[in-house]
C-alpha cells in the first residue's frame, strides 16, 4: 500500500469474498510500472491516499462464486484491471475503455498487489500454455496493442513508437504483428536493444543529433505515417505532431500532466489525424495469442524480480535511479 507520496508499507487487510458473478484469484506475480511509481511520488493525479497498487495482475483462480461457469479453479489468470459503468457516453458506444467513470484496480479504486482478489469472472483470460510470468505482462502489452488498433496500422504504414517501455513495446509488436515498418525511439540503449527484438527494423536514442534524418531515411524523407506517444512529455508530443507525415495520425497514450502548447499550423498543414487512446479491451485475448505464437519473448522486458515483502524497497530504489529499473515483477506466491 502506498500510504503517501512517499511512503509504501506491507499491510494485512481481511481476506477478500467472491460475490455473485466473480472468482477469487490467488495473485502469483504483479508487474509495476511508471503508473505506480508515479503514484509512490505522489504524481499520479488519479489517485487519492492510502492505496493499495497493482492492476498488472496474474493468478490462479481460487474458487468461483455462484453464478460462474466460465473458469475453473486452478486456472492460470490475467486480470483486466478496469472497471466501466456501463452508462456514459463511451460505455453507450461500445468502448468502455474510455468510460467516464472508469475505476481501474490500484489507482482509482484498491489494487490486487495482494495475496488474493476477487473480481468479476468477465475480467479474467486464461491460456494453457503460458505461465504466470507472461500473463502478468499482457495487461500493458494490451495497451500498446490497442494504440496500434487505434492507429489503423497496416502493413503499408511506417510506424515511430516514441517511448520504448512497457506499452512502447505492445506497440512495437503489434505494429510489427501487422506487417508495419517500425521504428523504435527511446533515451535508454537497453529499451532499444529491446524494440529490435520486438520487431522494429531499426531503434535509435533520442538524445542522438541525427535522429531527424534518421526518421528521414528510414521512411524517405516524408516521416512516418502514424506516430505513437508512449512517454507522455510535452516535448515528445510536440515532435511527434512535428514528425509524422502529411495526412498521418498521432497516438496519443503517454499522460500528461499538464498543458502541451503546440503549433496548430503543423495539424492543419499536415491534415493529421490526432487519435486519443486508453487502457485496452479485448486486446488481452490477442496479446495471449501473440504470447502463445512465440513469436517474441515478453519476460525480455522484466528487469527486477522481488517477492512481496521487497516492494517497497523496490519502489524506493526506483524512485533514486528511475532509469535504472524497467519492469519490475512481484513474487506473490509461488
Amino acid at each position: 500500500m502506498i500510504e503517501k507520496p512517499g511512503t509504501a508499507i506491507v499491510v494485512d487487510r481481511p481476506e477478500p469474498l467472491a460475490g455473485h458473478g466473480e472468482v477469487l484469484v490467488r495473485v502469483a506475480r504483479a508487474g509495476l510500472c511508471g503508473t505506480d511509481l508515479g503514484t509512490f511520488l505522489g504524481k499520479n493525479p488519479l489517485v487519492s491516499y492510502p492505496r493499495v497498487i497493482g492492476h498488472e495482475i496474474a493468478g490462479i483462480v481460487a474458487a468461483a462464486a455462484d453464478g460462474v461457469s466460465t473458469v475453473h479453479e486452478g486456472a492460470a489468470v490475467a486480470i483486466s484491471p478496469y472497471k466501466n459503468c456501463g452508462a456514459c457516453a463511451a460505455c453507450q458506444r461500445g468502448r468502455p475503455n474510455a468510460c467516464r467513470n472508469n475505476q481501474t484496480l490500484g489507482v482509482q479504486r484498491e489494487g490486487a498487489l495482494a495475496e488474493l482478489v476477487a473480481v468479476p469472472a468477465n475480467r479474467l483470460y486464461m491460456s494453457e500454455s503460458l505461465d504466470v510470468d507472461h500473463l502478468a505482462l499482457v495487461e500493458p502489452f494490451s495497451i500498446g496493442m490497442h494504440a496500434v488498433r487505434r492507429g489503423r496500422v497496416s502493413g503499408d504504414d511506417s510506424v515511430l513508437v516514441i517511448g520504448c517501455g512497457g506499452v512502447g513495446a505492445g506497440a512495437i509488436a503489434a505494429a510489427a504483428h501487422r506487417g508495419a515498418r517500425v521504428l523504435g525511439l527511446d533515451l535508454d540503449d537497453a529499451k532499444l536493444s529491446l524494440a529490435r527484438a520486438f520487431g522494429a527494423i531499426d531503434a535509435c536514442n533520442s538524445a542522438s543529433p541525427s535522429v531527424a534524418q534518421w526518421i528521414a531515411d528510414h521512411t524517405k524523407g516524408e516521416g512516418p505515417d502514424v506516430v505513437i506517444e508512449a512517454v507522455g512529455t510535452a516535448a515528445t508530443y510536440r515532435f511527434a505532431l512535428e514528425t509524422v507525415a502529411s495526412c498521418g495520425r498521432v497516438i496519443c497514450v503517454g499522460w500528461v500532466k499538464g498543458d502541451v502548447p503546440v503549433e496548430v499550423r503543423h495539424i492543419v498543414a499536415k491534415e493529421m489525424e490526432i487519435l486519443g487512446s486508453r487502457n485496452a479491451t479485448d486486446e488481452f485475448a490477442d496479446v495471449i495469442a501473440l504470447f502463445e505464437s512465440r513469436r517474441i519473448d515478453p519476460l525480455r522486458l522484466v528487469t527486477h524480480r522481488v517477492a512481496l515483502v521487497d516492494a517497497p524497497a523496490m519502489l524506493s530504489e526506483w524512485a533514486r535511479q528511475p532509469t535504472a529499473v524497467g519492469k519490475v515483477l512481484v513474487s506473490v506466491s509461488a
